[in-house]
């Protein structure tokens, strides 16, 4: 009636019109627990940084990784040289290591390298991610070309080879680049100086990361647009072959949030961890894959994550959720890879929620 005293507060409120739950409850929140990657950790003046996702062949699990050699620091865009890079993912090659339990890798060297002089891929490829498809092995990566600026526009490259192994044959062009419009403003190399900024992803695209869904091959990237400060959101496009053509979604950009692409199968959708953005720290779940919603908070999630997500490439119409993976952390300026473990398996019932919230340190 009017005038009568409100007997909730709009805490309590929420609660019930949000269906707000405690962590425990909640099948969506993890913590995460972090030991060394062994064979892949800091190594003074040489970059490991973003982990592809973990995929396992046989007995062996394989990952991809962005890695610099050894050298000096990095020296910033205005200061960069053919040799001293601009950033830790400048200069860079695809690694990839091998491990039998997901703990100790070995290192196995570079599986794919720069391209040449003029190529889209002539100064850095980095940042990559990996799809198992028709029984051949497709590496897509982040690419840029000679000279490296601030104002450099980056593509999504690919490589394909037979065995985890390789070797790769690059495919020639990029399979993925920036959307129209945008126009600098003069001649310096500043980014927030234009006369227009174009599309949401008009600067750069990057960060991959593949699930295969409905028989069709989806792209999940981050792009960046002119003008626009360091504040990331995803796109995703979609092809009907696993070399392309990907066709952007006209839902685009499908977060507000992100950073690094991290995406995988859950129940009959797509899970999503948002790192950085007015979302951050959160897992999201779109039971479409397209229509992202924000399922939980979550503590110290991991950067650059790379996860082992057995069922991406299968085609399930039930995804079974995450437990470990990879990610990259930063020392002393240096960044290497640590194994990341979690509970995000969607077979948990509330008591292993429960168990692993406050349980032992161990999955």
């Amino acid at each position: 009636m009017k005038g009568e005293k409100r007997t909730e507060s709009a805490a309590t409120m929420r609660v019930g019109l949000l269906g707000l739950k405690d962590d425990w409850e909640n099948e969506f929140y993890t913590a995460f627990r972090y030991s060394p990657a062994v064979g892949l950790g800091y190594e003074e003046g040489v970059t490991r940084r973003d982990p592809s996702s973990v995929i396992r062949v046989g007995s062996t699990y394989y990952v991809w990784y962005t890695k610099t050699p050894k050298g000096p620091a990095p020296v910033g865009y205005a200061r960069a040289t053919d040799v001293l890079r601009a950033t830790t993912w400048d200069l860079a090659t695809i690694w990839y290591a091998t491990s039998p339990d997901g703990k100790t890798w070995t290192e196995k060297g570079e599986a794919v390298g720069r391209g040449g002089k003029g190529a889209f891929d002539e100064r850095s490829v980095f940042t990559s991610d990996i799809l198992v498809a028709e029984g051949r092995y497709y590496l897509f990566y982040q690419t840029a070309p000679a000279p490296y600026k601030v104002r450099t526009k980056e593509a999504i490259g690919m490589a394909i080879a037979d065995s985890p192994d390789g070797p790769w044959e690059k495919v020639p062009h990029p399979v993925l680049t920036t959307g129209g419009g945008g126009e600098w403003l003069g001649e310096s190399d500043n980014r927030y100086l234009v006369k227009s900024r174009g599309a949401w992803d008009s600067h750069k695209v990057h960060d991959p990361m593949l699930i295969v869904r409905d028989g069709r091959y989806w792209l999940y990237y981050k792009g960046h647009q002119m003008g626009v400060p360091q504040g990331a959101k995803w796109g995703v496009a979609i092809a009907e072959k696993p070399e392309g053509p990907y066709v952007k979604s006209d839902l685009n950009p499908i977060t507000n949030s992100g950073h690094e692409v991290v995406v995988w199968p859950y129940k009959e959708g797509v899970c999503a961890l948002m790192t950085d953005g007015p979302e951050k720290n959160t897992i999201q779940y779109a039971p479409d894959g397209l229509n992202f919603s924000i399922k939980a908070h979550v503590v110290d999630p991991p950067r650059a994550a790379g996860p082992y997500r057995p069922d991406a490439f299968t085609n399930t119409k039930w995804g079974g959720g995450i437990t470990w993976g990879l990610s990259h952390i930063v020392q002393r300026g240096w960044p290497h890879l640590v194994r990341f473990d979690c509970n995000l398996s969607s077979a948990r019932t509330l008591k292993t929620i429960k168990e692993w919230i406050e349980g032992p340190q161990s999955a």
